[in-house]
């Protein structure tokens, strides 16, 4: 029993990292196992297929018989199937993931039940060109070379092998390397990495504070947006010493104070306390901060 926790704890070391952001910040974080990419992406395309059944049965329900599309071709009511039917294939085609993506979490629903999530592999902000690079990729690395296999390639000779054999290139792709990346996140600049679900002790911004040692004016509050508010979260939820140290260190360069060692996690809980409920009283009045050069 205790050689296989050792090779399980192995293998999860050989999974960790540390992220140096654009600040120059080390944050631990674990790679996401392909294991669980792959079962995020079978669960995101049975959320897909689902979806396609309820439309379906949706346009059933307002009286449209789908069978009959050949005689309704010509009509009004046929060219709205046609429109409404290539527009749900698109939007789920491409917009399921850049939609969910593209939003704060970094996931689409399948990832988020795995706790697993998209990021930048250089710290930075996760990016609409890297989204849409990465999900694009997905078209050349499964979906066509699928899709022509399950339209008879097999039965293509050569043409069919050699759809097979671009498939299983592109499958096998994240076990050539050691961070799990697929050709999309190799050019978009993205990886894929675990995403604890531990919150915070609430909304940190609505508790009290223990000891409201440190108070924060307009001027130190205006630095930092909504994104680095986020990184300083990741750095609380993980609560490595070291890193609550170098993150407290360059907050106190940018904001001008002289802080001294031991108290980071109270100097950091309190900086974040008081930056959200900053952000969120501008976002009342239609301001909003998105990161630090905004």
């Amino acid at each position: 029993m205790t050689g296989v926790q050792d090779a399980i704890q192995r293998h999860t070391a050989r999974r960790e990292r540390a992220l140096v952001t654009p600040e120059g910040l080390s944050l631990p974080l674990r790679i996401a196992s392909r294991g669980s990419r792959a079962a995020a992406l079978l669960l995101d395309l049975m959320f897909l297929c689902g979806g396609f059944i309820l439309f379906v049965v949706f346009l059933v329900a307002i009286g449209i018989n789908l069978d009959s599309m050949n005689g309704l071709r010509q009509s009004p009511a046929g060219e709205l199937i046609g429109i409404l039917f290539i527009l749900a294939l698109f939007f789920s085609r491409y917009g399921y993931f850049l939609w969910f993506e593209l939003g704060a979490r970094g996931a689409t629903p399948g990832k988020r039940l795995l706790g697993i999530r998209v990021a930048a592999r250089g710290g930075q902000r996760l990016t609409t060109e890297m989204v849409i690079a990465r999900n694009l990729m997905r078209d050349v690395e499964v979906f066509i070379p699928v899709f022509f296999l399950l339209g008879n390639g097999f039965d293509a000779g050569l043409t069919g092998g050699a759809a097979f054999v671009w498939l299983a290139i592109f499958v096998l792709f994240p076990f050539c390397n050691r961070d799990a990346l697929r050709a999309g996140d190799l050019v978009a600049g993205t990886f894929v990495i675990e995403a604890p679900r531990a919150k915070l002790q609430h909304a940190m911004s609505l508790a009290p504070d223990h000891r409201q040692t440190y108070r924060f004016g307009e001027a130190e509050l205006s630095v930092y947006g909504e994104h680095e508010l986020q990184v300083l979260e990741g750095v609380l939820r993980i609560g490595n010493e070291e890193s609550m140290q170098e993150v407290a260190e360059a907050i106190c360069r940018k904001i001008g104070w002289d802080m001294g060692r031991g108290d980071e996690r109270e100097f950091l809980t309190s900086f974040y306390a008081a930056l959200r409920a900053h952000l969120e009283s501008g976002m009342r009045f239609g301001k909003r901060k998105k990161d630090k050069h905004s």
